[in-house]
């Protein structure tokens, strides 16, 4: 074969004159190249620790410290009062060289001391969250100075990596405070024996176990780098045993109404080129740092997009992932139509082409060859209860050309997937068709996605593309951050042929895609097939709409001036009221990466203010404007303190890990943490506004991404604020259940959107202001 011949880099023959070396230059020339791109990154990977290591300052300021000191010398005068000296005392170099060899490691020490300080001072400037708390268009001088020495002690041209040292640890909340709001929230909630009940169990805890339990969580926050994360990364996700399609994994859309290309090949070629791209800034850390009005958010979740595998265990899961300080992976691995292909994305040392990776990826969908036994399903296993893939994995994928195969999949930088389905808002019913579109994002056939990656690029036979993201090794935002990246360097950067196919030209020396094998015993085709039942039956039981309300979005509530996120929770909490009848505890995502490691915290958006607004609007009452604008600023402060350390979700869930380790039975944890989410919130924002054209280019909308249902009784409600006058939602729910059903709940959703609106709007009088101005012009008169 063509390939294996290039594969040898020499042969040779013994003839009667000797040993006879045939050399092959192309094969030589490729290890050549393949090894020079290596030490180039391995230098670009030093370069950069050494930026990063030194920021805020940076590596030239040590020789303008060098030379100062030394300038100082000259003019016969000691800037380090003595400790030059000191320090020429125990050098062991010729008198000549003493005095500048000595200037030169006080100059480093000082240098270095200098940069210590720098960094802590950041610390703590990063560590004040006042500004958080200002109105708008009222900004305090304490929070003009504040923002004033952040951007004198932040430096220039941060890397993307460059914050990291500088964020302070997540702090711990003090129980008495978490227990304080934890009552507050769950009182609206309760009847009045029920909160009597679990104020007296809160009581006992605060008064009792929870100061010592807080012991260790404070001993761990000043030993560990967050207090949180890895606990919520093992006991939330890697230690669950339920299948992760649907429960766990969530899903990215493409652009709504636009497809750029029919071809799939093509468009898979500018896709996987596309994310070849964001990795290379990646690994050179040219992405630039993610902000929040000028304060660094952590990256650290950045170091797990690529190359990253959840490897199920029997007791626990476990991540692998390959460092990229260690390996990079120049390959995806690829499904279609039950097979597996490796598909190199490298050659001679340089980056396959768009162009090229259309022509490998057509010469997968060419391929006639057959999927052998139950190969078509493998990925099943990955779709169902984790301990029967664990068992699987262990006892028929642990040797021979299962593991190779296996290794191949788990260690590529990513998954792809290429479907034969056509999908999108299209045909006669765009709306029942992108609800399709969406559902086979979640879950595919439940074989044809590898649920463990951490992501999987999915490409449509009519050009349409997506994701699936497995969650454990990181936030929605860190993968929305790349597909935006990916969406808008394949449409506006890399751009199309007039006939559909990618720009460039085709090496004529590419191997081509190589076949996976697999050997798989009568018992793996009996696991593949159970896991293969229970996820079917799971994705079955998925009801998913995906709504676009357009000619309504940020634009609009600003005018109103409150907060789209609390105008939209709000909008939440009355949908749900009227398509149920009551009021439910309610989970909204927010993050806490104003601090290094953070990943989200719990927003319980379902507020005595904003209940009480809810019931007045329905009850057709006045004050309902002065009420809304009373339970906007009360969501609002919960996210704030959600962002700043001072949640309640995730110190409670830590007290009671501790309780577990320490043996001890808490009431009072053992029912919080068994609370049901009935609906379950979260925002996708828009990271990279710039590179969205929405004025020149409204059709290229992004159409955000979503999750799973949480409870079996309730809603899953994901959107994202897309420009200022449109709002893509997000539902799901569970056929089983009859009190749910998405396109109601939808229809609620939107109605509620645009009465607050209405309610809202600025050229409606509010009753609660006329009436207050009433009364001071009658109080003038008199």
């Amino acid at each position: 074969m063509a390939e294996a011949h290039q594969a040898v880099a020499f042969q040779f023959t013994i003839t009667p004159e000797g040993i006879d070396l045939q050399l092959s230059h192309q094969a030589l020339r490729q290890v050549y190249l393949s090894g020079l791109r290596s030490w180039k990154k391995r230098v670009t990977r030093l370069k950069n620790n050494v930026i990063t290591g030194v920021y805020p300052a940076s590596p030239s300021s040590w020789l303008f410290v060098v030379i100062a000191i030394l300038a100082t010398m000259y003019t016969r005068s000691d800037p380090s009062m003595g400790l030059i000296a000191k320090i020429q005392e125990h050098l062991p170099v010729s008198v000549q060289c003493r005095t500048v060899v000595s200037a030169v490691l006080f100059s480093t020490l000082l240098w270095l001391l200098l940069i210590f300080t720098m960094r802590l001072c950041l610390k703590q400037l990063l560590s004040y969250h006042g500004w958080m708390y200002e109105q708008h268009g009222k900004v305090s001088n304490t929070t003009k100075i504040w923002a004033a020495m952040v951007r004198i002690f932040s430096g220039r041209q941060p890397l993307l990596y460059s914050y990291q040292g500088s964020l302070p640890n997540l702090p711990v909340p003090a129980v008495k405070d978490t227990v304080k709001r934890y009552l507050e929230s769950a009182r609206l909630l309760m009847s009045d024996s029920e909160y009597e009940r679990m104020t007296t169990l809160a009581k006992e805890f605060e008064s009792s176990l929870g100061n010592r339990l807080q012991w260790y969580l404070k001993l761990k926050a000043m030993w560990a780098s967050n207090y949180v994360s890895d606990w919520w990364e093992e006991y939330v996700y890697l230690r669950g045993r339920g299948p992760l399609m649907v429960n766990s994994n969530y899903y990215g859309m493409d652009f709504l109404y636009v497809t750029p290309t029919p071809i799939q090949a093509a468009r898979a070629g500018n896709t996987l080129h596309a994310c070849l791209l964001y990795r290379r800034k990646l690994n050179r850390e040219e992405i630039k740092p993610v902000t929040v009005l000028n304060v660094p958010l952590c990256a650290a979740q950045c170091e797990r997009i690529f190359n990253t595998t959840r490897i199920p265990g029997e007791e626990t899961g476990k991540k692998h992932f390959l460092l990229l300080s260690m390996l990079i992976i120049e390959y995806v691995a690829v499904f279609h139509r039950g097979r597996y292909f490796r598909l190199w994305l490298y050659h001679a040392g340089r980056m396959l082409s768009p162009r090229e990776i259309e022509h490998q990826i057509q010469h997968i969908l060419d391929d006639p060859s057959p999927p052998v036994t139950v190969e078509a399903k493998l990925a099943a296993l990955t779709a169902g209860d984790r301990v029967p893939w664990a068992q699987a994995r262990k006892e028929f994928f642990s040797s021979g050309v299962n593991k190779r195969s296996l290794d191949c999949i788990e260690k590529a930088a990513f998954f792809v997937a290429l479907d034969d389905d056509e999908q999108g808002m299209m045909g006669d019913d765009p709306a029942g068709n992108l609800d399709r579109y969406a559902k086979s994002l979640l879950h595919g056939k439940c074989y044809d996605r590898w649920f463990d990656k951490s992501f999987t690029v999915v490409l449509y036979k009519n050009g349409k593309n997506g994701l699936n993201a497995e969650h454990s090794w990181a936030d929605a935002p860190i993968m929305a951050h790349v597909w935006e990246y990916v969406m808008t360097t394949d449409c506006f950067q890399l751009g199309y042929t007039e006939e559909g196919h990618c720009k460039g030209d085709v090496a004529s020396s590419l191997p081509p895609p190589t076949r996976l094998t697999w050997d798989i015993p009568a018992e793996c085709q009996e696991r593949i097939e159970r896991s293969l039942a229970v996820a079917q039956t799971l994705a079955d039981d998925v009801d998913f709409h995906v709504l676009p309300i357009q000619d309504f979005g940020k634009g609009a509530i600003k005018k109103c001036k409150i907060s789209p996120d609390a105008f939209i929770q709000i909008a939440l909490q009355l949908a749900y009221y009227r398509n149920r009848g009551s009021f439910t505890l309610t989970y909204e995502a927010s993050m806490t990466r104003l601090f290094r490691e953070g990943r989200t915290e719990t927003v319980r958006s379902c507020t005595s203010e904003s209940c009480t607004f809810v019931r007045a609007l329905e009850g057709g009452e006045e004050v309902c404007r002065h009420l809304f604008r009373t339970a906007a600023e009360k969501h609002q402060h919960l996210y704030r303190m959600a962002m700043t350390g001072e949640g309640i979700d995730r110190h409670l869930f830590c007290l009671y890990i501790v309780s577990k380790y320490l043996g001890e039975e808490s009431p009072f944890l053992k029912e919080v943490l068994s609370e049901t989410w009935r609906l379950s919130t979260s925002q996708t924002p828009l990271q990279q506004v710039e590179l969205f054209d929405f004025v020149n280019h409204p059709d290229y909308t992004t159409c955000g991404g979503g999750f799973g249902p949480v409870a079996d009784d309730g809603y899953g409600v994901s959107y994202i604020i897309i420009g200022e006058n449109m709002i893509n939602l997000h539902i799901s729910c569970k056929h089983s259940c009859p009190q749910t059903d998405s396109h109601k709940f939808g229809a609620d959703i939107k109605k509620a959107l645009m009465d607050l609106l209405e309610l809202m709007s600025p050229e409606k009088p509010d009753p609660s202001k006329a009436e207050q101005n009433h009364s001071k012009n009658s109080k003038k008169d008199l």
